[in-house]
């Protein structure tokens, strides 16, 4: 077998270093880094030039889980949708492509998750939001079942729907977890216009 090229020697691409940033995100909203070594380790990988520079700065973390999430009927879902906002924001709005799974993250930022204007894909959507720091909002028509479970620590997790559920109202599962952080489900802003 020939010997494949020394990763010191590979150089990679946008699309390599933001998968690293992102790891490196998930790595601080789990408490496994603090937010001086992300912001370090983040600066460090959009400056990376090789596969080395960058497999440097998650040596220390366990690999990203891969998640095969399974329908009802056994068949394989699609892929989560994952957004992730690290003093920033991250928003799904508009008529967007909505998974049976979305994992938000909010370190310092804000995670907006609007469905009120797109189709749901099942009987069933969860959503898993996690606010450190941070929000995950998540924006639906009332009459919507939500069911909303998890933890707040010195944050809140709160439904602002007030009207009833609808009969055969589609069902968003959310579970959460706030640390100085809020998750927060309500419905659309009405317009006066």
């Amino acid at each position: 077998m020939e010997p494949d090229r020394h990763d010191d020697q590979l150089r990679v691409s946008d699309r390599e270093r933001e998968e690293v940033v992102e790891l490196l995100g998930k790595a601080t909203a789990e408490g496994r880094l603090t937010l001086d070594e992300y912001s370090e380790r983040a600066g460090a990988a959009h400056a990376a030039q090789t596969r080395g520079e960058l497999a440097r700065l998650t040596t220390d973390l366990p690999d990203a889980p891969e998640r095969s999430p399974v329908r009802h009927t056994g068949a394989l879902a699609a892929a989560p949708e994952k957004m992730l906002a690290v003093f920033g924001d991250d928003v799904r709005k508009g008529a967007w492509s909505v998974p049976e799974l979305i994992e938000a993250r909010a370190v310092f930022g804000d995670c907006r998750i609007e469905l009120h204007e797109t189709h749901l894909p099942g009987p069933a959507t969860r959503i898993d939001a996690e606010a450190i720091f941070g929000n995950v909002t998540v924006v639906v028509p009332e009459g919507t079942d939500v069911r909303l479970t998890g933890t707040a620590v010195f944050g809140n997790k709160k439904s602002k729907l007030t009207g009833p559920v609808l009969p055969g109202a589609p069902l968003v599962e959310v579970h959460c977890r706030a640390i100085f952080g809020d998750v927060t489900v309500r419905p659309p802003r009405k317009r006066w216009w």
